[in-house]
């Protein structure tokens, strides 16, 4: 178990939560405890870090604009009421038809009313046996549409993108990467959207728009270009002005020294007129 890193701040976490209350179980079963973290750290990696954090944003972005669309990761999902010891901590997850708001601090199946639309793990060799049996197994009892696995070190899968959709018999089947634009991708169903290896990393491209979906970094380097643009503007004005004002004291002065040059040949005309 790799030694724990202090959690970086989580886009869709980004309130700060009270510890879960124990909650009292339909017909007045014993008051049960659902934890909502444990000690282990968010990630394999700084690599699996980022890359659960991008997503994350990615998709929290996406959706801004959906008020039925909750975004969340690395937090606790338990998909049976009372059975605090059967948990799962998704990396990344999406669910449809359910509010925005509140922040959960965990996921409970029983109180949302379903477990999520879509979930993507990010895999390695340590965390292969459970995202492999345990976790497939759970998502696929309680209806998880799509099952996502990115591994982004090539630790096991190859190719490194694997995903799976619930079938109509509500078992999981495999779906197939396909060849575009020199790369592998496959289209989510649920997402709306093209997961794509791109130079080993894993990218959402919108097909309606045409474009992928921006990784923080780009949006970071978008803001600073944007932010670039204005200083340059605020640049070109700022010249603009003083060119204004240079060329209005240019005529001011124009204007003084064509009215001195006035009051002087008037004065030598009244010199040169005849006295008497």
């Amino acid at each position: 178990m790799p030694q724990a890193e202090p959690l970086p701040q989580r886009p869709w976490r980004a309130r700060g939560f009270a510890p879960t209350k124990p909650q009292r179980a339909k017909g007045a079963q014993p008051l049960v405890h659902y934890p909502v973290e444990d000690d282990e750290p968010m990630s394999e990696t700084g690599l699996h870090r980022k890359v659960s954090i991008d997503a994350g944003v990615v998709l929290e972005l996406h959706h801004l604009n959906r008020p039925d669309a909750y975004v969340g990761g690395n937090c606790f999902m338990y998909p049976e009421e009372g059975k605090h010891e059967i948990v799962v901590s998704p990396d990344i997850f999406v669910a449809y038809d359910v509010p925005k708001e509140p922040l959960r601090e965990v996921w409970k199946v029983w109180v949302e009313g379903k477990a999520p639309d879509f979930i993507l793990e990010v895999t390695s060799k340590s965390t292969r046996k459970d995202d492999e049996r345990k976790k497939k197994d759970l998502y696929e009892r309680h209806g998880v549409k799509e099952y996502w696995q990115f591994d982004p070190t090539g630790d096991y899968l190859d190719p490194i993108l694997k995903g799976r959709a619930l079938g109509a018999d509500g078992r999981y089947f495999e779906l197939e990467l396909e060849e575009r634009n020199g790369g592998l991708c496959r289209f989510s169903e649920v997402l709306g959207l093209d997961l794509r290896l791109e130079d080993q990393r894993l990218r959402f491209f919108d097909p309606k728009r045409g474009e992928y979906l921006p990784t923080p970094d780009e949006q970071q380097q978008a803001l600073e270009e944007r932010n670039g643009m204005v200083e340059l503007q605020r640049r070109a004005l700022e010249e603009r002005d003083r060119t204004i004002e240079e060329r209005d004291l240019a005529l001011e002065e124009r204007d003084r020294a064509l009215g001195a040059a006035q009051a002087r040949i008037r004065e030598l005309e009244r010199q040169r007129r005849p006295q008497g």
